[in-house]
C-alpha cells in the first residue's frame, strides 16, 4: 500500500482541497441539520431538505469522491491523470456552484444566481469527465473497473444537466412533464448512476488490496455493470415518458441484482483474504454495504406507504449510511498515503520515518464508528416514530461524528514533515 501514488500521484494540490473543502462542508451539513430537525418530519421537497440534500449529495459526497478519484484514478488506469491543472480548476466551479445552489435553495431564490450554480457544477462535472475518460483511456485497454468507473461519470454529467434544466424549470417553466416526478428521476440518477457504479468500481480494486484478498470471479462484476445499468435505464425511461409506477419495483429487482453480483464479489475476495483481522476502517465499509442493502430492501414500503417517514428513511440510508460510511472508513486509508508521500517519500529508508497510520488519530477514528452507529440508529427510530426530540438527538451525534472526522482531516493536511 506504500506505493498506491508513487510515480503516479497527481501533486498534492490537486487533490487536498477536495478532502479539505468535503470535511467543512460534512460539519455544515450536520450543522444545519440540527437546526432544522422539522425537515426529518415534512414533505420531501421542501427548501430545507433541498439545501440538506444537495449539501449531502455535492458538497460532501461528490466533493471527497472527486479528490479520492483524481488520486486513484492513475492506480486504477496505471499511467498519470490526464490533466493535474483541470482537476484544480474542477475545484474551484465545484466549491462556487455548491455555495451559490444551496444558498439559493434555502429560502428557493429561484432566478439567474441558482441557474449559475448549476451551470458552475455542470462545468465542474465535464472537466471531471474528460480526466476520467482521458486517464482510464478504456477503449486501448479494458478493465472492468474502468468501465464502473466512466459509466459513474457519465451518470454524472446525465444528473447535473437534469439537475441544470430543473433549476431553470423553477425559474422559466418549459416542462412539460411534473417538476417532482423529473426530481425524482434526477435523484436516482445521481444514486444509481454516479454513486453506486463510482463506489462499485473503486470498491473492487481497493476492498481487495485493503484485504490482501482476490477474487476471479469477473463475471460478477460483469453481471453487476449490466443489470445496475439496464435497471437504471428502463427505471429513468419508463419514469419519463408513463410516470414512476408498480413496475419500478422491477426495475429496482435488476438494480437489486447487480448490487448483489458486486458484493458477492466482494465477499469472495474477503474469503480469500491473507489478512485475517478485520481493521476498525473497514467495518465502516461493511456498514455502508448493509445500509444500502436495507434502503433497497425498503423501497416497496416507500412506494405502497401513505405518510413521507419511509421515503426520509430512505434517503437517510442512502446519504449518511451508506455514501457517508464508506467515506468515514476510506478516508484514513487513502488520504494519510497522500500526505505520507508528500512529505516522507524521498526520506524512506534513509532516516527513520512515522507510519500513514501515525499521521492521523486512531483514537479519534475509534469514537467516530462508534458514535456514527448511535447516530444512524437513533436518527432512523426517529424518524420511523416522527418524533422530533429522538431526531434532534440523533442529530447532535451525526454533528459530533463530522467534527471529529473534520478535526482528523485537518490533523493529516497541517501536518509538518517530522
Amino acid at each position: 500500500m506504500a506505493d498506491i501514488s508513487i510515480g503516479k500521484a497527481p501533486a498534492n494540490s490537486a487533490i487536498l482541497p477536495f478532502y479539505a473543502t468535503g470535511a467543512v462542508v460534512f460539519v455544515i451539513l450536520c450543522t444545519v441539520m440540527v437546526l432544522n430537525p422539522e425537515v426529518f418530519t415534512g414533505h420531501y421537497f421542501s427548501p430545507h431538505l433541498l439545501t440538506i440534500v444537495h449539501l449531502a449529495a455535492l458538497g460532501w459526497g461528490t466533493m471527497i469522491i472527486f479528490g479520492a478519484a483524481y488520486q486513484l484514478l492513475p492506480v486504477i488506469c496505471e499511467q498519470d491523470l490526464y490533466s493535474e491543472r483541470w482537476a484544480s480548476f474542477s475545484w474551484y466551479t465545484l466549491t462556487a456552484g455548491v455555495a451559490l445552489l444551496t444558498t439559493t435553495f434555502w429560502n428557493l431564490n429561484t432566478g439567474w444566481i441558482m441557474i449559475s450554480g448549476g451551470i458552475l457544477i455542470v462545468f465542474s462535472v465535464l472537466l471531471f469527465i474528460t480526466n476520467v475518460l482521458k486517464t482510464s483511456n478504456i477503449c486501448s485497454k479494458y478493465s472492468i473497473q474502468k468501465l464502473f468507473i466512466s459509466s459513474s461519470a457519465i451518470w454524472l454529467l446525465i444528473t447535473v444537466v437534469i439537475g441544470l434544466l430543473l433549476a431553470i424549470n423553477l425559474s422559466f417553466p418549459f416542462f412539460e412533464k411534473e417538476h417532482l416526478q423529473i426530481l425524482k428521476l434526477h435523484a436516482h440518477a445521481g444514486l444509481g448512476g454516479w454513486f453506486l457504479q463510482l463506489i462499485t468500481g473503486v470498491s473492487t480494486k481497493l476492498v481487495p488490496m485493503f484485504l490482501l484478498g482476490k477474487s476471479t470471479k469477473e463475471k460478477l462484476l460483469k453481471s453487476a455493470f449490466i443489470f445496475q445499468n439496464l435497471g437504471l435505464i428502463l427505471f429513468l425511461l419508463d419514469g419519463y415518458f408513463f410516470g414512476i409506477s408498480y413496475r419500478s419495483l422491477l426495475y429496482a429487482a435488476l438494480v437489486f441484482t447487480g448490487i448483489l453480483s458486486w458484493l458477492l464479489y466482494l465477499y469472495d475476495a474477503f474469503k480469500n483474504r491473507l489478512r485475517k483481522k478485520i481493521e476498525l476502517l473497514m467495518k465502516h465499509s461493511f456498514l455502508s454495504f448493509l445500509c444500502l442493502i436495507i434502503s433497497l430492501l425498503m423501497i416497496p414500503m416507500v412506494y405502497y406507504s401513505q405518510g413521507y417517514q419511509w421515503t426520509m428513511l430512505y434517503g437517510t440510508l442512502l446519504f449518511m449510511g451508506w455514501i457517508t460510511s464508506i467515506i468515514l472508513g476510506k478516508t484514513f486509508k487513502t488520504l494519510p498515503f497522500i500526505i505520507w508521500n508528500g512529505h516522507y517519500k524521498h526520506l524512506s529508508g534513509k532516516v527513520k520515518v512515522p507510519l500513514p497510520k501515525h499521521l492521523y488519530s486512531e483514537k479519534l477514528t475509534i469514537w467516530q464508528f462508534r458514535i456514527f452507529i448511535a447516530a444512524l440508529l437513533i436518527l432512523a427510530t426517529g424518524i420511523i416514530a416522527q418524533y422530533l426530540p429522538v431526531i434532534r438527538i440523533g442529530l447532535l451525534l451525526w454533528l459530533a461524528v463530522s467534527v471529529l472526522y473534520c478535526v482528523n482531516v485537518f490533523k493529516l493536511l497541517l501536518h509538518k514533515t517530522k
